[in-house]
């Protein structure tokens, strides 16, 4: 995260809105956990391929939109693992991203 990165949302009302649905659409079929460590949100989902395309295509896309962002996507045990950061002012974006992909884990 480089300190000249803006922290801004490229996207306008009608792309975020999409956005945010496909994310709460993924969180809902897939999301296995939530939690906050420190400024880091940890988000764990099943680990199928369907899954992990769909999350590799929202993190790429937020990347571009949001390149302020530190977003990284790892599997393991038996699991994918996303994992989103902001710098200090970048917090409410971070918050809102991994709120967007559902405020509970499925059952």
């Amino acid at each position: 995260m480089g300190t000249d990165t803006p922290i801004a949302c490229s996207l306008g009302a009608g792309e975020l809105e999409r956005r945010l649905a496909a994310i709460a659409e993924i969180g809902r079929g897939s999301l296995i956990s939530r939690q906050l460590d420190g400024g880091r949100h940890l988000l764990r989902f099943g680990a199928d391929a369907a899954t992990r395309r769909r999350l590799e295509e929202i993190v790429a896309a937020e990347m571009a939109c949001c390149a302020f962002l530190d977003l990284s996507l790892t599997e393991g045990g038996g699991e994918l693992h996303l994992s989103i950061v902001a710098p200090g002012d970048g917090q409410a974006v971070a918050d809102g991203l991994a709120a967007a992909f559902g405020a509970a884990a499925r059952g």
